[in-house]
């Protein structure tokens, strides 16, 4: 009786982990390092889906601006950036909005998958997605 109820308490704790999907906040993680960076919140607005940084770990980059970002991003804190935007849900990805790396302002095309209840693959490409960089990142518990 004991494995049974465990196993329920299991099967439900994993479906409401992929019921949230994609939303929620995720820990993005350094891809030269390895080590995390910051949390993203992605949530959805108007039937699309965003991502905002929400935390950087680093003090020293907490104050840092997007200076070669462009149009209404010029210049803005990254801590509270809209650096997901767009996204539309198709199937069990979320594409055809665009990403943009704080690093350099650079703006590229997006899709987001879960990959696992706690893993998220972030693809951001140019032109077509066989021409981009894969992150993945963490559920943040």
């Amino acid at each position: 009786m004991k494995k049974i109820a465990l196993l329920l308490i299991i099967c439900v704790s994993s479906t409401t982990l992929f019921a949230q999907g994609v939303m929620g906040d995720w820990k993005t993680i350094d891809d030269n390092t390895g080590e995390a960076k910051s949390i993203v919140t992605i949530y959805e607005r108007d039937g699309k889906v965003y991502g905002k940084v929400k935390e950087i770990f680093n003090e020293e980059r907490r104050d840092v601006v997007c200076v070669e970002c462009t149009g209404k991003d010029k210049n803005k804190p990254v801590l509270g950036l809209e650096i997901i935007k767009d996204l539309e849900k198709d199937g069990d990805e979320y594409t055809d909005g665009t990403i943009t790396d704080p690093e350099n302002g650079k703006q590229y095309k997006c899709y987001i998958t879960l990959e696992e209840p706690n893993k998220l693959k972030v693809r951001g490409y140019v032109g077509f997605s066989l021409l981009g960089r894969t992150q993945y990142w963490v559920r943040q518990q």
